[in-house]
C-alpha cells in the first residue's frame, strides 16, 4: 500500500498557548487537522465560559487564511468550579469536556485539584449531562517514583472516583503505561484514552541513555520499552476506546534547555507522517482511519468529518528542524527514523 485516504483527522489533546506563540504554531494543526480539542492551562487558566469565549475568539482570529479548523474548548476543573457554570457552558455548545489536573502534576497545573472530594458535585453534574471528563492521571505525591505515578492515579484516585460518580464519562489522556491501557481495555463504554505520537515512538532510553535530551521530555514521562509496546499495539489495535490525541506541546528552545526544563514534545507538524510510519511497521494501516478519524468523534458524540486527506509514500519527508516564533525557536519533535509517509491532499 502506497496511498492511503481518511476522513480528516482530529486531535484530541493539544496545547496551542496564546499570543505569539499560538500564532506560530496553529497552522501546523490547521494544515492537517479538522478539529482539535484545546487544553486550558494557560496563565491565568481558563476556568470559566467567559474565558473561555475569549480564548477560542483568539483562536480564531489567528487562523490562517482560508483555514477549516474548529477548536473545540475545554474548562480548566478547579475546586472553586461552579457546577452551574459549567452546565451553562456545555449546554450552550460552547466547551466540550472539562481538564482535570491534579495541582502541580505538570505544566501549569498549580491551579488545580488537590482535594478531589471539593470537586465532587461538579462531577456529579458532568455525568449528569454526560459530559467528559479528561484526566491528566499522575499523582503528585513526592514518595511516589514518577515512573509509577500514573499506576498509582488509577488506585488512589480514578478508580474510587469511577466507582463513586456512576456514568461518568472519563478520557484518560496521554497514556504511557500498560497498566493504562489494561484499565481502559476493562472499563466499558464510558471510559477511553488517547495516546500521543511522541509516547508511539519513545521511550524513557531516548530521554536519559547516553546523555540528556530535553526534546524528549514530556509528562507524563515515557516509560520502559514493555510500555511503549503496550501503548504500539492498543493503538493499532482497532479498539475503539483508544485514539489520537497528540498533547503537542510547543515550549522556546530557551525554556526546554534549562537546568529546569520544560515539559513537552511539539509534534504538530509531523503527526500523520510518524502515525503512517508506526502503523504500517505493525501491519496496521487500514486501522489508522478509526485511531485518527472516527474513535474520538464516536466517544465525543459528534460526527466524523466529511473532508478527506490523503497520505501517499515515497521518499523520506523533510520536515523543518524548528518553528520559528517572535520569541525564538520551537523545535519540532524528531522520530529518530526517516518518514516516507507525506500528506498530499
Amino acid at each position: 500500500m502506497t496511498r492511503i485516504t481518511l476522513p480528516r483527522p482530529d486531535d484530541w489533546h493539544l496545547h496551542l498557548r496564546d499570543g505569539a506563540m499560538m500564532r506560530a504554531v496553529l497552522p501546523e494543526t490547521t494544515r492537517d487537522f479538522a478539529r482539535a480539542l484545546i487544553m486550558p492551562n494557560l496563565v491565568p487558566p481558563v476556568v470559566t465560559a467567559a474565558q473561555a469565549t475569549a480564548y477560542r475568539d483568539r483562536i480564531l482570529a489567528a487562523m490562517p487564511e482560508g483555514a477549516d479548523f474548529q477548536p473545540l474548548m475545554t474548562l480548566y476543573l478547579t475546586e472553586e468550579t461552579e457546577a452551574a457554570d459549567l452546565r451553562a457552558a456545555a449546554e450552550s455548545g460552547l466547551i466540550t469536556a472539562v481538564k482535570l489536573y491534579p495541582a502541580g502534576a505538570t505544566t501549569n497545573s498549580a491551579s488545580g485539584v488537590s482535594d478531589f472530594t471539593r470537586v465532587k458535585p461538579v462531577l456529579e453534574t458532568m455525568a449528569e449531562i454526560g459530559l467528559p471528563l479528561c484526566v491528566h492521571g499522575e499523582v503528585t505525591d513526592p514518595t511516589v517514583d514518577i515512573f509509577d505515578r500514573e499506576a498509582v492515579f488509577i488506585d488512589r484516585v480514578l478508580d474510587p472516583i469511577r466507582r463513586e460518580i456512576a456514568g461518568l464519562r472519563v478520557v484518560m489522556e496521554h497514556v504511557t503505561t500498560r497498566d493504562a491501557v489494561d484499565y481502559v481495555r476493562a472499563g466499558g463504554s464510558d471510559l477511553a484514552a488517547t495516546i500521543t505520537t511522541h509516547h508511539l515512538v519513545i521511550n524513557r532510553n531516548h530521554i536519559l541513555a547516553g546523555g540528556i535530551r530535553p526534546h524528549y521530555y514530556c509528562l507524563p514521562v515515557a516509560k520502559r520499552e514493555e510500555h511503549r509496546r503496550a501503548l504500539v499495539t492498543a493503538a493499532t489495535s482497532g479498539e475503539a476506546a483508544f485514539f489520537l490525541g497528540t498533547d503537542s506541546a510547543p515550549h522556546l528552545d530557551s525554556a526546554k534547555l534549562m537546568p529546569c526544563g520544560c515539559a513537552g514534545c511539539f509534534t504538530a507538524t509531523n503527526t500523520l507522517s510518524i502515525l503512517a510510519e508506526v502503523f504500517e511497521a505493525e501491519g496496521a494501516l487500514e486501522r489508522l482511519e478509526g485511531f485518527a478519524s472516527r474513535h474520538g468523534p464516536g466517544f465525543y458524540g459528534l460526527p466524523v468529518n466529511e473532508d478527506r486527506v490523503t497520505l501517499e509514500k515515497g521518499e523520506p519527508v523533510s520536515y523543518p528542524a524548528a518553528i520559528a516564533t517572535e520569541d525564538g525557536p520551537v523545535t519540532v519533535f524528531d522520530p529518530m527514523m526517516p518518514l516516507h509517509w507525506r500528506v498530499v491532499a
